[in-house]
């Protein structure tokens, strides 16, 4: 049997189009990209989930739990080449489909030399801040997150206040970015269909239609 040039893969070159949902530890983010995900038919992207599942017997799993370890980022090129590889394999597996949906990017990228890096990779379409004004609330709701699904990452308080810290700081500058009128913020302080409800009646023109993006 001959070879052929061309891959049974098709690569896919052109910047992801995608949605960014910005918020501190807890707030809601994953939650909410879930439901937009199946509500719109979008696909729902965690950083935590990626990072999470990393082997911890692998080079880059012992790199990230090093630093997860002490409530610090995962420097921005191992963070960018994992995601690349991670975007990679659901193409490939038939599960992200670029051309008819949005990627839902949930904690992507965490800083402002990310969202540059970025910028080859992603076309940002509209981005979502859940902000969370009750910071010792949200603590506690994360404590309580740790105990019912294992999280380590979780379970130390002073971990926690060291990654909402963290956010704090490098959210201002990253959001900084990218164009004021592709920012919509929402208060994360409110139950979870509720905060669903204020960013389907906002952006859901945005959502329901990816190819004009």
């Amino acid at each position: 049997m001959n070879e052929t040039k061309d891959s049974l893969i098709p690569s896919y070159d052109e910047p992801f189009r995608s949605i960014l949902i910005f918020g501190p530890p807890g707030a809601g983010k994953g939650t909410l990209g879930k439901f937009l995900s199946t509500a719109g038919n979008h696909f729902h992207l965690s950083s935590g989930d990626i990072f999470r599942g990393l082997d911890p017997e692998t080079p880059t799993g012992k790199l990230y739990h090093t630093y997860a370890s002490k409530g610090y980022l995962v420097p921005d090129h191992v963070t960018v080449d994992i995601w690349r590889q991670y975007v990679s394999g659901l193409i490939n597996t038939n599960k992200y489909f670029p051309k008819k949906q949005f990627l839902l990017l949930d904690g992507i990228p965490r800083t402002s030399a990310q969202a540059k890096i970025f910028d080859k990779y992603i076309k940002v379409a509209h981005i979502i801040v859940l902000e969370m004004p009750n910071m010792e609330g949200l603590i506690a709701r994360m404590k309580k997150r740790a105990l019912i699904e294992k999280r380590a990452d979780d379970a130390d308080e002073g971990v926690l206040r060291t990654r909402m810290a963290i956010y704090e700081k490098d959210t201002k500058s990253l959001l900084s970015h990218y164009p004021e009128d592709i920012i919509s913020r929402f208060n994360a302080d409110q139950k979870p269909l509720e905060v669903l409800r204020d960013v389907l009646v906002s952006l859901s023109d945005v959502l329901s239609h990816p190819e004009k993006y």
